[in-house]
């Protein structure tokens, strides 16, 4: 199996130690990984903006960099998200229709693909898991209260698998940040209030590190928890997961 590791531009610019960890996730699992040096962006960031056509020729790029792999995998719902649902709008190719077919987040992937076996983990820090929109209720990474089904959550059954992690249980467990991509610019007020209640639901809950699959979620939080000199950590699950106990 050949998997194309496919690093979101905010990733690749503020968060690189997140997208390692998940090269060095996959690696330890025995499949073999390459990372493209020509891959750019997925076009959401237009998309969102209202300039969806402008995006057509990045995510036709996209397309063509990863044809020849069995999956493309992203530590990023949100983007994988993008790319399953939203590239409809081009002509759909092979390339195309072989991007969205293959597209999986990390630990979408992971769920996948049991036979897979992860290293041990350890990591003794009480982590609140922040579900984002994307990856939740587009993905269908985990249930969410308004279909008032039983809980579950394929990123949390990947976390209660480390050693030492203790899984907080959240007052509102699927509430979005606010950040919403260029809604934090455009309705900047409103995200921080949110992103502020989000991290409040932590601190009530005494979690000491908050993960989740999208760093620009997480990346919103990170910025409020900063300002503010909140004793919490942000880092991506591919973190924890590919943590050691000397790592920890």
């Amino acid at each position: 199996m050949i998997v194309g590791l496919f690093i979101p531009c905010y990733i690749d610019q503020f968060y690189p130690r997140a997208a390692r960890a998940t090269l060095e996730l996959l690696e330890s699992t025995g499949v073999e990984v390459v990372v493209p040096t020509d891959q750019t962006c997925c076009g959401q960031p237009l998309a969102n903006s209202g300039y969806e056509p402008d995006a057509v020729a990045v995510m036709e790029q996209l397309a063509d960099t990863f044809a020849g792999v069995d999956h493309i995998v992203s530590p990023s719902g949100s983007c994988i998200h993008h790319i399953r649902h939203h590239y409809d709008i081009l002509e759909q190719s092979p390339a195309v229709r072989h991007l969205r077919e293959k597209s999986l987040e990390l630990c979408q992937f992971l769920s996948r693909h049991p036979e897979m076996n992860l290293p041990p983990a350890h990591f003794p820090f009480r982590t609140g898991l922040h579900q984002s929109c994307h990856g939740q209720r587009g993905l269908r990474l985990a249930s969410s209260s308004e279909r008032m089904e039983p809980a579950w959550s394929v990123v949390g059954d990947l976390l209660k698998k480390v050693e030492g992690l203790e899984l907080v249980s959240l007052n509102r467990e699927d509430e979005c940040c606010g950040f919403g991509g260029t809604f934090a610019v455009t309705e900047e007020a409103v995200s921080v209030r949110m992103g502020k209640d989000r991290v409040a639901d932590h601190l009530q809950n005494d979690v000491e590190v908050i993960t989740g699959t999208d760093l620009s979620c997480l990346m919103h939080l990170e910025g409020i928890i900063r300002r503010d000199g909140l004793p919490l950590r942000v880092l991506h699950v591919a973190e924890i997961l590919n943590t050691t106990g000397e790592q920890s």
